[in-house]
């Protein structure tokens, strides 16, 4: 009889382990299309996708667009707010906030908008860390609602505007091309309409945003801390 060869057991491959599937999971994947796409291009298909699923599994944790771009926005704003401000001084409590709220609206424009169009949870926790910072510095306590509001309202509306900016550039420009063909343009204005706006045009194209949006908190401050 001829011999007849034991074959070798083929080695079987080690299965993929696939992460599963959960609400942060969602999430993060969604911070990062928003990132890429902007709010447009969020899809549960194009979300499913990405997270190599079908739209029906995420709707067994999120109900709908509008509940993950508060979760997404909650998500970025949560890791830049940051820990308490124990031991901190107020003036330096709401710069720190200040900056992580701008450098978080920079890197996602998204949010921005988002923060615009709701009065909820994270607004308020903002609203709230910039309020007690406001009492710290022993503002009187008929103007906290005003202190609180301005700061509020210049932190957003800059970061937000700066944000916007950034936005409308055209892809592959960068900032000192937009900010040097911006200042062109001043100096082009009309003087007597104009004259002031002409004169700052030169300070346009050489600022730094951080820089100018930290010196604004400052001039804010200022006059807060007056009122005591």
């Amino acid at each position: 009889m001829a011999r007849m060869e034991r074959m070798a057991p083929k080695t079987r491959r080690p299965e993929r382990r696939q992460e599963p599937l959960s609400r942060e999971r969602i999430v993060g994947a969604a911070v990062e299309l928003l990132d890429s796409v902007g709010e447009g291009g969020l899809t549960f298909r194009a979300l499913a996708e990405r997270l190599s699923t079908g739209p029906g599994a995420i709707y067994w944790h999120v109900t709908g667009k509008t509940e993950l771009l508060a979760a997404a926005t909650d998500a970025v704003l949560t890791g830049a707010l940051g820990g308490d401000d124990t031991g901190t001084a107020p003036q330096e409590a709401i710069r720190a906030l200040a900056l992580g709220l701008f450098d978080a609206i920079d890197a996602h424009p998204w949010v921005g908008t988002q923060l615009a169009h709701t009065a909820q949870s994270p607004m308020l926790r903002v609203f709230e860390r910039v309020g007690r910072q406001v009492q710290a510095l022993r503002v009187p306590e008929a103007h906290w609602f005003t202190a609180a509001s301005s700061l509020m309202s210049y932190i957003l509306g800059v970061a937000g505007q700066n944000a916007a900016n950034a936005r409308r550039a055209r892809p592959g420009m960068d900032r000192t091309e937009f900010l040097g063909g911006v200042a062109a343009a001043w100096t082009e204005l009309d003087p007597e309409q104009y004259a002031f706006t002409r004169s700052v045009a030169g300070q346009l194209r050489e600022h730094d945003d951080r820089a100018e949006f930290v010196a604004g908190i400052d001039l804010i401050l200022g006059g807060i801390t007056a009122l005591r």
